[in-house]
């Protein structure tokens, strides 16, 4: 998850409106749409997030499994206004998961083009451990693959887990991830380094998921 410290002293940007949920490919660029769940919302994260998120992502059960988060408010600041510059490079997604009856964000899904034209992309997420299941990561993260493939135009996607993320791995599979591989020691955290677990889901993958009523199993 690119979390950059080196950008905390950036901590200003330009005020970005949301688009609504019909943009098209092009139109994500110049703003997020908001997408809706059923208890929460997803949309551009705010410099007035800063301080939740710092509350919510610096904990440890959640900080240990994601590279190194901010650990100031100016520190989120800064990640904000990067995420907004790299989702107007067209390199970058962030939504900032707000839930029923808030108005910060308690997480965050982001999408990352790992390839020009965004034709493979890497995934992360990161939620407060209040809200670990209660079902916002499952519908969240469909509504961020939704938007990945159906107006981004992503042909693949790829999330990394650490082994040792029981709770992440088991997140993954369910939402039909199909674990494609061991990345050794790729993963560094308090000076030791990791196993991580690839996971990858293709477009037609998703979308043959998407249309069946029941779950689908994908055994590439």
């Amino acid at each position: 998850m690119p979390f950059q410290p080196e950008l905390t002293r950036q901590a200003t940007m330009a005020t970005v409106t949301s688009t609504p949920a019909t943009v098209t490919t092009s139109d994500w660029k110049t703003g997020l749409p908001v997408l809706t769940g059923s208890s929460f919302t997803l949309r551009e994260l705010r410099l007035d997030d800063a301080p939740s998120l710092l509350a919510m992502l610096t904990t440890e059960e959640v900080a240990r499994f994601i590279s190194p988060p901010p650990t100031t408010v100016p520190g989120f600041e800064g990640f904000i206004a990067w995420t907004h510059r790299e989702r107007q490079a067209g390199t970058y997604v962030c939504f900032a998961v707000v839930p029923e009856g808030m108005d910060t964000a308690v997480g965050i899904f982001q999408v990352r083009s790992i390839e020009p034209g965004f034709g493979t992309a890497e995934w992360g997420f990161a939620i407060g451990s209040p809200y670990w299941g209660t079902g916002v990561f499952a519908e969240g993260a469909r509504l961020v693959l939704d938007f990945a493939f159906d107006v981004v135009g992503a042909h693949r996607l790829e999330a990394r887990a650490a082994v040792a993320n029981g709770r992440g791995n088991g997140a993954l599979r369910k939402i039909g991830a199909v674990q494609e591989g061991l990345l050794r020691r790729s993963f560094q955290r308090h000076g030791q380094q990791h196993d991580q677990v690839l996971w990858g889901i293709l477009a037609d993958d998703w979308r043959l998921q998407r249309r069946s009523p029941l779950p689908v199993v994908v055994t590439h």
